[in-house]
């Protein structure tokens, strides 16, 4: 049978208050249309939607009639496979992880759901990183998958989108996006950027999210405004965003930062580095190159990365950081083309090697 995938995301809530509120993205979903877009350019039967909760998925699946579901991050309850995988028995479920194990210590329900999805035939669960791949495998073993991300890397070094402002000389912009919360490690990152900033003489707007407040993230954004608010320094709001909007914004900054606590991949620093903008992350990131990543909890350490980058962006070399992005996702279309791309059998030589047995 012709492998034909359906992404099943949940549909958020839309964030903000300005003129993208109603056309926002998510980053799973993002993630989500950025590997499906791929398994159709290699020929595959890939489609993706939105669902408002459990009880539409029967009515999807019944629609699409898909080989495979996979369901993006933890949101669909256990139980609800019971019914799921009666209606529909020849469908193969995958229900797919995007955070390493300190995030998911915050969702109370993961590991109750992640084990409970296993009493299930035909669901089995998937993660996005190789690090969380070996500590759940012990724990899984033939139920866990790996299907990492997968990021479009622009060919080109141009883009579409130009910087209209034209900033001052003693300005510099720093973003530091995603949803506010404590694994994101956003107010130390600012306190690096405000010190950075002064060490050069130069006057820092520090540009963040903030109408995505999750996991306790209601003080981090309180401590940030306060620090701001004493200092002569500026701090800019920006509402959640669509991602081809987003990227219009992040093409304004000078650098970027992503120093986080826990991460499987990243969108935004790939989302940076494909738009040549400088970058500074945390060893969580592990395709970015070592030079470019600090040690979350020392100020003193993000600050000196941030003084590297700064010197190396007079070279223009943030076309490495673009290299090391295109091979990480080289390597996971492999992945999933493995998984997923139909073998034709007719095609097999005498000496068969494509593990079909079809000889």
């Amino acid at each position: 049978m012709k492998t034909k995938i359906l992404f099943i995301c949940k549909k958020r809530k839309t964030y903000g208050n300005g003129p993208y509120t109603q056309i926002v993205s998510s980053g799973l979903l993002n993630s989500a249309k950025f590997v499906n877009d791929m398994l159709v350019e290699n020929g595959i039967d890939s489609h993706i939607i939105e669902v408002i909760d459990n009880n539409c998925i029967d009515r999807e699946v019944a629609h699409y009639k898909p080989t495979h579901v996979i369901i993006e991050a933890l949101w669909v309850v256990p139980s609800k496979f019971e019914v799921l995988t009666k209606l529909h028995p020849n469908v193969k479920w995958i229900i797919r992880l995007h955070s390493e194990i300190p995030f998911i210590a915050n969702e109370g329900i993961a590991m109750e759901w992640i084990f409970a999805y296993q009493q299930y035939k035909n669901v089995v669960v998937s993660v996005n990183s190789p690090r969380i791949l070996k500590e759940m495998n012990p724990l899984l073993k033939e139920k866990l998958l790996y299907l990492p991300n997968f990021y479009p890397v622009r060919k080109k070094n141009h883009f579409p989108f130009q910087t209209e402002e034209q900033k001052c000389d003693d300005i510099i912009d720093i973003g530091c996006f995603g949803a506010v919360r404590p694994l994101k490690n956003h107010l130390i990152q600012a306190v690096s950027a405000i010190e950075f900033a002064q060490s050069i003489g130069k006057k820092l707007r520090f540009h963040i999210n903030v109408t995505r407040i999750e996991n306790n993230g209601d003080p981090v954004l309180k401590n940030i405004r306060s620090l701001f608010a004493n200092v002569d320094h500026e701090l800019i709001e920006h509402d959640w965003m669509n991602h081809h909007e987003f990227l219009k914004v992040i093409r304004t900054m000078d650098l970027c930062m992503q120093v986080s606590f826990s991460e499987t991949f990243n969108i935004v620093t790939a989302d940076a580095v494909n738009m040549n903008v400088p970058v500074i992350a945390s060893h969580e990131i592990s395709w970015l190159p070592s030079i470019y990543k600090a040690n979350p909890t020392s100020s003193k350490d993000i600050i000196r990365k941030l003084k590297l980058t700064w010197f190396l962006k007079l070279f223009r070399v943030q076309w490495i950081n673009k290299m090391f992005l295109k091979w990480y996702s080289t390597k996971s279309e492999s992945v999933w083309l493995a998984n997923f791309l139909e073998i034709n059998c007719c095609d097999c030589e005498n000496d068969c090697h494509c593990g079909c047995n079809c000889k």
